[in-house]
């Protein structure tokens, strides 16, 4: 059974909740520019452009992604963007600062999302060329050391971003909380790829192979 007939969520429905989601990040961004927050703004603001990329490459390109993997983006970034909201219920603080796991749970949806990326381009020149094959044990190492990587460069960008926004006098845009919490966000990188390695990847084969076809007709 696939986690959408657990959920028991239908094409329409998922399309139903994509929809939804993007209401309330437009509705965070509007509460952002309202109450002055440029950090909301800037995050809600690329949430929401993010989330309008699969129905961009399906309109220039033909590319086409299923309603789990649309709503698996979305809320990757429904809850980044919420994570940044002040709300009257934590004390006016943000998700990302009053509730513990927040900041655990967004980084694992957000390194899967990284790491899929990562296995559909890998998985995409396997099927293209002969020259090269990937095994399952070597994806698997891949992906681990793939989102690793990514989560090094990330943390660096977010401290950077972090400094500059402050000499700026825009807060809240990226913030770092120390070096535990840095060891930790790669901790639950490690966690997102694990998911893309172990269960994710059957919802990336028809990525993978819309990739390879492109891959080929490019090829002379």
């Amino acid at each position: 059974m696939t986690v959408r007939e657990r959920l028991r969520l239908t094409p329409e429905r998922a399309a139903l909740l994509v929809r939804v989601l993007q209401l309330v990040m437009i509705a965070i961004l509007v509460a952002g520019v309202w109450y002055g927050r440029p950090g909301v703004v800037v995050n809600g603001g690329i949430a929401l452009l993010v989330t309008q990329l699969p129905a961009l490459f399906e309109r220039r390109y033909a590319f086409t992604m299923n309603e789990m993997l649309v709503l698996w983006i979305t809320l990757s970034m429904f809850l980044h963007a919420f994570g940044t909201l002040p709300l009257p219920g934590l004390d006016f603080l943000t998700p990302y600062k009053a509730v513990w796991w927040w900041d655990h749970v967004t980084h694992t949806f957000s390194s899967s999302l990284v790491a899929a990326v990562g296995y559909a381009t890998a998985r995409a020149l396997d099927v293209h060329t002969d020259a090269v094959t990937f095994p399952p044990t070597f994806m698997f190492a891949y992906l681990l050391l793939f989102m690793m990587a990514f989560g090094v460069v990330w943390e660096l960008l977010e401290f950077y971003v972090g400094v500059v926004s402050q000499l700026l006098g825009i807060p809240g845009i990226l913030t770092q909380y120390g070096l535990e919490d840095t060891i930790l966000d790669l901790a639950y990188d490690t966690v997102g790829a694990l998911l893309v390695a172990t269960i994710g990847t059957a919802y990336l084969t028809d990525v993978s192979d819309q990739l390879a076809e492109r891959l080929s007709s490019r090829t002379p």
